[in-house]
């Protein structure tokens, strides 16, 4: 009854595009079950499309990449209190470290044949993990130790910015040059440098560095609240769909849906989509969210329930099993991902993120 459309030949597409907009090294990042999208369909595809790394949130991501067959470099950068590298050591996968008891534990997780391969994360403004800047000397010194006894090997040194203005990412990255510089002299040579995710990585040149990390955008939508997907040049790679699943011919004061916080105006046509707040539709967008069902658009009609959400058609020519389009790639005349934002005040990345497991993925392109 319900499905999500993945284009996997536009993720490839998106990613080919933003490689030779950027000119460096890409990252994929496909955690979060590939931003919804799938992991190891999304991950497949942007290595098609010529990234070089993939980026997931934790090790267990990682793992279910290698599991699937992945053999591209991963990195893995947030980990629970205590968290156990060994597996992830043994399978390659690369780990971002945000301390110097990570980088302690990383290098225990290690064997005589195959050090731990690590990017240090140092924290630049954000908030969040990474290296305090005060312990920043200290690890850089210590991992340079433990990469010349063959317990590690820095691979990367990364950081996050918070894309609040151009001002402060410049700030931002004016720390992570220093913090390089530390590096270097502590004797540290990294490949790779990597601060710009999508955001500035389209939008700040001297953020790309010699990496970027690259997630919403692969993904066909804009990070940005005043340009589009189009704008960009990249195509969305999901569409959400269900058949109508039930037509009802009502009068004039027939409430619709939890509340009542619907009555219709006149005679009228109520369309039933069976997709709810469980398969990720927003409940915020009650009242605010576009369809399109035939061509033409619907706004939905009173409360988003769990399983199901109802449309106000008027007197348009509408049949149980019609498709009902929340949204895709606008340029098809669907709504957009960021048009169900707006209306749930949210951002594209939650849409996306939320479908649930009920939802079916299906993959559409050539790749598939």
């Amino acid at each position: 009854m319900r499905e999500a459309i993945v284009d996997v030949d536009a993720i490839a597409e998106n990613v080919r595009h933003l490689r030779r907009l950027t000119g460096v090294e890409v990252i994929a990042v496909v955690k979060a079950d590939g931003y919804g999208h799938g992991a190891l369909r999304a991950a497949t595809a942007a290595l098609a499309g010529g990234a070089s790394r993939l980026g997931v949130a934790d090790i267990a991501e990682a793992l279910d990449l290698r599991r699937a067959g992945i053999t591209a470099p991963i990195v893995a950068w947030l980990h629970a209190p205590g968290a156990d590298f060994r597996p992830a050591v043994e399978r390659r996968v690369e780990l971002g470290i945000s301390s110097f008891g990570q980088l302690q534990a990383a290098a225990a997780a290690a064997s005589a044949d195959r050090p731990a391969d690590v990017h240090l994360k140092v924290e630049t403004g954000l908030g969040r993990n990474g290296v305090e800047p005060a312990d920043w000397s200290r690890v850089c010194f210590e991992a340079a130790r433990l990469e010349r006894v063959g317990r590690l090997r820095v691979v990367g040194v990364f950081s996050h910015l918070s894309n609040t203005s151009p001002e402060d990412d410049r700030a931002s990255l004016a720390r992570f040059d220093d913090a390089l510089t530390v590096a270097t002299d502590a004797g540290l040579a990294p490949e790779l440098r990597h601060i710009a995710a999508s955001n500035a990585a389209i939008s700040l040149p001297e953020a790309r560095l010699n990496c970027v990390r690259l997630g919403i955008a692969i993904y066909g939508l804009s990070p940005f609240a005043d340009r589009t997907s189009a704008d960009l040049g990249l195509r969305p790679a999901m569409t959400l769909r269900a058949p109508v699943a039930a037509v009802r011919r009502v009068p004039a004061g027939q409430g619709v849906s939890y509340g009542y916080t619907h009555r219709t105006d006149g005679e009228t046509t109520l369309a039933l989509v069976p997709l709810g707040y469980a398969d990720g539709v927003p409940r915020q967008a009650s009242g605010r969210g576009p369809v399109v069902i035939g061509g033409r658009r619907f706004t939905v009609a009173g409360r988003i329930a769990m399983d199901q959400f109802v449309v106000d058609v008027g007197d348009a020519a509408v049949s149980v099993g019609d498709d009902v389009v929340l949204f895709g790639d606008p340029t098809l005349g669907v709504p957009s991902a960021a048009e169900w934002a707006e209306a749930a005040d949210t951002i594209d990345y939650d849409i996306v993120t939320r479908i649930g497991a009920r939802v079916t993925r299906r993959p559409g392109g050539e790749q598939r």
